[in-house]
């Protein structure tokens, strides 16, 4: 397995080196050893999948508060998807920064997200599937979310966004507007938004979701 360090500390891009003959091919998904440098002491302790049936759907932007943060590896085995992180470690010099990448069956990568980051995806083909191995329990009382159309994030979608579920589209906008922020006795800079300290020093703007999804730039 080929490990590519992403403009994001701490994430990473990895890469299958698959045998192939006549027969087909072989690849290993996972392995401890090979992934020791990022995975560390960590286990997986929930194995997900997902199925899209329309291309240019998104999902996201997910992710889950202490003490629940998860590292996340994420896989997409048939279809392709363009697959998104968010930096949200208030400490990170990336943070609220984004990245993405294209997963596929064909090209057998796979996204390595630590704790502190927003996941999501957007279908790049009709019936795209996903693989999601998890080191922590889903709690549903640590849910957070990020808007897929954000203006503070600025995601560039490759497709025009054909679908997004009622739930993402109602996640909160991040506010802006003030030049720093004391949380924690830290000085987090010009954003509002902190979703990995304590929920009562979080600050949204609601926003209402849209009724269809506002197409995006194609990037």
């Amino acid at each position: 397995m080929i490990i590519h360090p992403l403009p994001i500390d701490a994430a990473a891009l990895i890469e299958a080196e698959p045998f192939e003959d006549h027969r087909g091919l072989f690849a290993r998904f996972f392995c401890a050893r090979e992934l020791a440098q990022l995975f560390g002491e960590r286990q997986i302790v929930n194995v997900n999948f997902s199925r899209t049936h329309q291309a240019g759907a998104v999902r996201g932007m997910h992710f889950q508060f202490p003490p629940h943060q998860e590292m996340k590896l994420v896989r997409c085995l048939r279809g392709a998807v363009f697959d998104v992180l968010i930096d949200l470690r208030p400490e990170s010099p990336t943070f609220l920064k984004w990245h993405g990448e294209v997963l596929s069956a064909a090209n057998l990568k796979m996204l390595c997200l630590p704790e502190g980051f927003a996941h999501g995806f957007q279908a790049l083909e009709p019936d795209s599937e996903v693989l999601y191995l998890t080191t922590a329990f889903y709690a549903a009382d640590a849910e957070g979310g990020l808007r897929y159309d954000d203006p503070a994030l600025g995601i560039e979608w490759p497709l025009e966004v054909t679908e997004v579920s009622r739930k993402d589209a109602s996640h909160p906008l991040l506010k802006q507007g003030q030049h720093s922020l004391e949380m924690d006795g830290a000085d987090r800079g010009p954003w509002t938004l902190g979703p990995l300290v304590k929920r009562e020093h979080i600050l949204w703007r609601e926003g209402p979701g849209p009724a269809s999804p506002t197409p995006k730039s194609t990037m």
